[in-house]
């Protein structure tokens, strides 16, 4: 049996990043500063106070990057583009440096045979639309669609393929319900509003990318499998709450034009006295999409827990009485998420099975993991927990694709160590390792792996 997984014909096999962890440049060229930069020079905040002012200097790098893609044989390549480096204050000016960037990052990407996959929001809001409400309030959705546009028309003509925003659920209960990603906010309804609006600048961007023609449009959400740490009424009652705010919070209104039936019950009165959703939202929201991005690393194992904040205007939206515990009896990875590939399976069979003919075809935008790849003594990196990680990941997808889910593409994450958000760079997910200091790109052995997967595919 070969140790690489198949898949059909025309399969799209590709590697992501994103603007903040790899770009750095933080200052150049005219780009505006955003929530990440604030939020990472906040003392406190960021594991060994790191910044992403350098990260992996791709904006001075990115030639040699695109060699290290090519040399790997991606059909795809998928990037962000960071919305402070072409409207430096989120609204008004565009800056022409940002916009030659990306484009001449493109040009590089399509003479090497690689198809580009732009993300448009992976999370660097500009600070001044934050310093204005943030994603709280809707002018930060009717900025981005402007945004959208500006970038569509310049460059529409050379990318196939884009996605609105990554991982909704990240910019909203992270950022302004935990905490711990920027702006750092600590919400109950601020979350949930921003939740929304997010959901609304999908939909507003999602109109103005088919008004420049774009070939592909689609959003890329960070889907759990959530699993009840016993059988108890209360644990899998729990679950319940998980799920809504993880899963259904987005693929309810984006794939079925509804909000969920369930989120009284998770969010209780933040969410009854709501004022932030308008008619005609949903109709926005639930437009038709040319593809769903999913990114997936790991189940969540899910108990019940009581309420941690007392007073019910500083609760924030993710202490809905459930907490994450341990996955018993299996490997956990440097994040310490557990190792369960059939979850991957179950977790895509699920959502063809919620949805139907609803659900359009999927593209695996982000998956891989962070493990303590240190260099052996001759510089090589033996990585071999990733790579077991990545061989069966890929096969638990291609057993999802066997029980009739229509995947048509896959991207490991990451091409590069970068700066992982409120870890700093601490935690490695590349598969080439980045020296820091000296900013040298050594491939590990995974992508040696992923490489001959990819020449075996092709053969």
């Amino acid at each position: 049996m070969s140790d690489y997984p198949s898949f059909p014909p025309g399969f799209v096999l590709g590697a992501a990043t994103a603007s903040y962890q790899i770009e750095g440049a933080a200052r150049e060229d005219g780009r505006g500063p955003s929530i990440w930069d604030t939020y990472s020079h906040t003392p406190g905040l960021v594991m060994n106070g790191d910044t992403g002012d350098v990260a992996c200097d791709h904006y001075h790098r990115y030639p040699e990057d695109v060699a290290l893609l090519h040399d790997l044989g991606v059909d795809s390549y998928r990037f962000s583009i960071a919305w402070p480096r072409i409207v430096p204050e989120g609204s008004g000016a565009v800056n022409p440096k940002g916009l030659d960037f990306y484009s001449r990052l493109v040009d590089e990407l399509l003479a090497a045979g690689i198809e580009p996959a732009a993300t448009l929001y992976h999370w660097d809001l500009p600070q001044a639309l934050e310093d204005r409400g943030g994603w709280r309030v809707r002018e930060t959705a009717e900025r981005f669609a402007e945004y959208t546009a500006v970038v569509a028309e310049h460059l529409g003509d050379r990318v196939p393929r884009w996605i609105t925003l990554n991982e909704p659920w990240c910019s909203s209960f992270l950022g302004y319900s935990i905490g711990r990603h920027a702006p750092g906010a600590k919400e109950g309804r601020g979350a949930l509003a921003a939740a929304h609006h997010l959901l609304v600048g999908h939909g507003l961007a999602m109109s103005a990318l088919r008004a420049a023609g774009v070939r592909e449009a689609g959003i890329t959400l960070n889907l759990d499998r959530n699993l009840p740490a016993t059988d108890s009424p209360a644990d899998l009652a729990a679950v319940v709450r998980a799920d809504t705010q993880h899963n259904l919070v987005w693929t309810e209104p984006i794939l079925a034009g509804r909000y969920p039936d369930t989120e009284e019950e998770t969010w209780g009165e933040l969410i009854t006295g709501e004022d932030f959703r308008r008619d005609g939202d949903l109709e926005l929201i639930s437009q038709p999409l040319d593809f769903l991005g999913v990114n997936y690393y790991r189940p969540i194992v899910v108990a019940d827990a009581p309420h941690r904040e007392s007073d019910p205007a500083r609760r924030v939206a993710t202490d809905n009485r459930y907490e994450e515990v341990r996955h018993p009896g299996v490997r956990h990875t440097a994040m310490n998420w557990p190792v369960v590939p059939d979850s991957f399976t179950d977790l895509l069979v699920r959502l063809k099975k919620q949805y139907g003919d609803a659900l359009p075809p999927i593209h695996i935008t982000e998956n891989g993991s962070a493990e303590d790849d240190a260099p052996a003594a001759d510089g090589t990196v033996h990585d071999a927990d990733r790579v077991a990680y990545l061989r069966d990941h890929l096969t638990a997808l291609r057993a999802a694709m066997d029980a009739g889910v229509d995947v048509r593409g896959y991207y490991v994450w990451s091409l590069l160590d970068n700066f992982e958000w409120a870890y700093g760079y601490d935690k490695r997910f590349g598969i080439v390792r980045v020296d820091y200091d000296t900013q040298e790109r050594t491939p590990k052995d995974s992508y040696r792996w992923y490489r001959e997967m990819i020449a075996a595919n092709r053969a």
